[in-house]
């Protein structure tokens, strides 16, 4: 191990990609299956009742992911998120996570869901120490949010979870929007007027072409600058200053104290250049790009004995390596993509 990898608390660690990016975020994707099926992440035509998912063996147990975790932290990371599929379908995943918040150098533990189980488990998930929980909801409109999760229900679950949540100390509460025009561009300022002075962060995504099954077009994606002057227009907004380098959503607060909301921009403004996350696999790739063609497969060096230099030395070649730009290829027209099989969103989370 070299001087700049030992592990501190605060003190960061130098690793770099070939972009002079920093690792700093870790997304893990705990569960593969999800209870919805929204068009945009698994279509039903492709994941339908028949659908092979992982078996339990195939996922990394909760031991390897906290094996990788801690590696990672050595090389800088100093902030997780817990995603899926759905990560609230994973059984006992409250002892992952009191298991996470324990390492030193993590500062920051937070999941992405749909929120149709948060109300079950809000209380319990913010005493094994999880802080804050972000809620995936493209609409208030009950038929708009059935055609965008597939054909299940679930608002009211999903709004409950949110409630549950704000009550179990998990905020700030961030909603997840992905706008699609012609699908629920039209509910966006429903979706603002409902969360707008609860402390609620409402964040518009644009519809991005993750995976290769959800027949992404570029005449859906909703720019995030239109939205910005169709909800301007109804509520004043003037822009905030980032909380930190890298934060991928561009924030704005509403003048008259309503609270904030933010624009997440990957086709109209990469911001590849300040990336700094990392993602792992419920069967246990570790990938440097949401759009990436390939990773590091971990869980069999895991299963057969590797050492922690020889597994430190595998994440460190992957980190070195990484010049990931996708969307500032896609957002310059560049084809060099273009047909490559890019892992599901499904396995990696959003």
């Amino acid at each position: 191990m070299t001087a700049s990898d030992a592990p501190t608390a605060r003190a960061p660690a130098g690793l770099r990609d070939r972009r002079g990016r920093m690792l700093r975020d870790l997304r893990i994707s705990v569960m593969d299956r999800c209870n919805f099926r929204c068009p945009y992440c698994m279509p039903r035509e492709t994941f339908h009742e028949t659908y092979r998912f992982l078996g339990s063996h195939e996922r990394l147990s909760f031991d390897e992911i906290v094996r990788v975790t801690r590696l990672l932290v050595r090389l800088g990371v100093r902030k997780l998120r817990l995603t899926g599929g759905e990560p609230l379908l994973r059984p006992n995943l409250t002892d992952l996570i009191g298991d996470l918040t324990a390492i030193e150098g993590i500062e920051d533990v937070a999941l992405t869901t749909n929120g149709t189980l948060l109300a079950k488990h809000a209380f319990e998930l913010r005493a094994a120490g999880l802080q804050r929980v972000t809620v995936s909801l493209d609409s208030l409109d009950p038929d708009v949010f059935m055609r965008m999760s597939g054909g299940f229900g679930g608002l009211e679950e999903a709004l409950g979870g949110i409630e549950q949540a704000r009550r179990a100390g998990l905020g700030p509460i961030k909603v997840n929007a992905v706008v699609q025009r012609g699908v629920n561009d039209h509910t966006v300022l429903e979706l603002v007027e409902r969360f707008r002075g609860t402390g609620v962060i409402v964040r518009f995504i644009e519809y991005m072409d993750v995976g290769n099954r959800n027949h992404w077009r570029r005449e859906a994606v909703v720019p995030s600058r239109e939205l910005l002057e169709r909800i301007g227009a109804r509520w004043p907004l003037a822009p905030l200053e980032p909380a930190y380098r890298g934060e991928v959503a561009e924030r704005y607060t509403f003048t008259d104290g309503g609270g904030e909301i933010g624009f997440i921009s990957s086709v109209t403004q990469p911001f590849c250049g300040d990336c700094t996350r990392a993602r792992l696999s419920s069967d246990g790739v570790l990938y440097s790009c949401l759009f990436a063609t390939h990773g590091t497969p971990l869980r069999d060096r895991l299963r057969s004995g590797a050492s922690e230099e020889d597994l430190l030395d595998a994440l460190r070649a992957l980190w070195r390596e990484r010049a990931d730009n996708y969307s500032e290829q896609r957002h310059q027209g560049a084809q060099a993509a273009e047909g490559a099989r890019k892992v599901e969103m499904f396995y990696i989370g959003g």
